[in-house]
């Protein structure tokens, strides 16, 4: 049975009661611009900042400033504070090996989803007492398969004795809403996921 996920959201937000703590997975400013927009009335967010699948370090160093920047201008009615990751771009080579010939939004993009969310989830883990529940901003996304984020998302809080927050940050024209506050805030909107492989499929597809 197809789950809509911004329902259980809504559910989840509508149970929270007092004020909670969140551990946001964030890929990028563009896509955590609405979410941060969203949710900040509900939580004390920590972003965190943890993407080895982007091509290059001069890259990475120019997203996670770009986070930053929006993150200081966000008007944000809960605390919102950023925490950075390693760049690994190992890791992502690592889980990308074999996978190397598949297309867009495949078993390698999966093998990615949950390479990062492995990384919140554990972060959260380490630091329990900071926190109620992870979640990511990658469901904001047209290209990404929220279906498989949420899977990802709940059995990764099975194994480490955490909590998820389900999310479908698409709908309720969130993405729409995403792009509007990029243009407000002159941000950075790279048109590639972040990897390789999507970097070639842009070139190849326009």
């Amino acid at each position: 049975m197809k789950i809509n996920y911004q329902l259980e959201l809504d559910k989840k937000l509508d149970e929270l009661g007092t004020k909670k703590r969140l551990l946001l997975h964030c890929c990028c400013a563009p896509c955590s611009s609405y979410v941060l927009e969203y949710l900040t009335d509900y939580f004390d967010i920590t972003v965190f900042f943890y993407n080895p699948n982007i091509t290059s370090r001069e890259e990475y160093n120019k997203r996670a400033a770009e986070e930053k920047r929006l993150i200081s201008l966000l008007p944000h009615s809960n605390s919102i504070t950023f925490v950075e990751g390693s760049y690994e771009p190992e890791r992502f080579i690592e889980q990308s090996c074999g996978f190397d010939q598949l297309p867009e939004g495949g078993e390698r993009c999966f093998r990615c989803y949950r390479l990062r969310l492995a990384e919140t989830a554990k972060y959260m883990s380490q630091h329990r007492d900071e926190y109620d529940y992870f979640c990511t901003t990658l469901t904001v996304s047209p290209h990404k398969n929220a279906a498989k984020l949420n899977e990802i998302g709940f059995e990764l809080a099975d194994e480490y004795g955490v909590s998820y927050l389900p999310s479908d940050f698409k709908k309720r024209e969130g993405y729409k809403r995403s792009i509007e506050l990029s243009h407000e805030y002159g941000l950075y909107r790279q048109d590639y996921c972040g990897c390789e492989y999507s970097r070639n499929y842009k070139r190849e597809n326009g």
